[in-house]
């Protein structure tokens, strides 16, 4: 099976669309409460597993939640969750639906730039809704972000680990509406001092403004497109997995050589997981190397470790809500409800 690098690379954006994201103030979507009903897509890749998606709709349940399955759900086009046409009609679909209060995807994977041209923002605009994934979803959290000003979440996908942390985090997000700290946990385990899930300071400093991020392969491949926001003053929260560091390191440069970089109000890299220096050749740089070189002359807040990214203990982190960053503490507070 093709693996997401080789997939990315296929990206082909459609044309600019004839308005962008700097016409619109954030909206806030409402919270979740109980018994409200959880629309659940295939956006990118297909629903392999049925137990899977059985575990999905019990953990939902379990949280005091209806399900309704998508259309297409089930529908397989290679590599993709059906055709292009029929995943953006779930999507569209999903957002006309009064009887649906937020909006997750059941698995990343490849494909939903792919949609971006086809849905239908006027409608988004009209119905705004909770939008939650991660990794791939990068592309219609930014884009659906970009072109009606809703903010949407970074978080758990239907096929995550419904643990504590995970569910925690979503909870305080979505349903009880809390303007939040996320803090990594401190754990020290048998050892003595932490070992895992460690901060690491790049600039120290605090910074303020709206953020705006997720899986950095997907975001560079968005570059040049219509469906990223303005990127004046933001915090730019980014993650990755299974990346060569020469790869890490040309997805900063050319967010770099874009512009993108030197507009950011502040930086956080959360986990790159299985992102480990190469041996061949003449030797790698380290991920430390690489934030080192990228990150730190940009001379404003940063750090890196939080969690956010492809792991099974993650943040609900909403994109286009006002947040101060702590780069000495780690810490990202919203300084506002991310719902209403």
């Amino acid at each position: 099976m093709p693996t997401r690098r080789s997939l990315l690379k296929t990206a082909v954006f459609a044309p600019f669309l004839p308005f962008s994201s700097e016409r619109f103030s954030t909206t806030k979507p409402n919270r979740l409460k109980p018994g409200d009903t959880v629309g659940l897509i295939c956006p990118a890749a297909p629903a392999y597993s049925r137990e899977t998606v059985q575990i999905t709709i019990e953990s939902l349940q379990a949280l005091g939640f209806k399900t309704k399955l998508g259309t297409h759900f089930y529908d397989r086009y290679g590599y993709l969750a059906g055709h292009d046409a029929d995943r953006a009609a779930d999507l569209n679909a999903m957002f006309a639906d009064s009887s649906v209060s937020m909006i997750m995807a059941m698995h990343g994977g490849w494909g939903c730039a792919r949609i971006l041209p086809l849905l239908d923002y006027e409608l988004i605009r009209r119905n705004p809704k909770i939008l939650i994934g991660y990794s791939d979803i990068t592309a219609l959290l930014l884009g659906i972000h970009a072109q009606t000003g809703l903010a949407t979440m970074h978080g758990p996908v239907g096929a995550v680990t419904w643990n504590s942390f995970s569910v925690g985090w979503l909870r305080e997000v979505l349903i009880d509406g809390r303007a939040v700290t996320f803090q990594n946990p401190e754990k020290k385990e048998d050892n003595l001092t932490q070992t895992k899930d460690r901060i690491f300071t790049l600039r120290s400093g605090q910074a303020r403004g709206q953020l705006v991020g997720g899986n950095l392969t997907v975001l560079s491949h968005l570059l040049g497109s219509p469906y990223l926001p303005d990127w004046k003053g933001k915090i730019l929260f980014v993650e990755d997995t299974h990346e060569d560091i020469y790869s890490v390191d040309r997805m900063l440069t050319h967010l770099k050589l874009a512009g993108v970089l030197e507009q950011l109000a502040g930086f956080v890299f959360g986990k790159c997981t299985s992102c480990e220096p190469g041996s061949g050749g003449y030797g790698s740089l380290t991920f430390d190397d690489v934030l080192t070189d990228q990150v730190v002359p940009l001379n404003v807040p940063a750090f890196a470790g939080a969690m956010i990214g492809h792991i099974t203990d993650k943040f609900t982190v909403p994109i286009g809500i006002n947040a101060e960053i702590d780069a000495d503490k780690g810490t990202i507070r919203l300084l506002e409800s991310a719902v209403l």
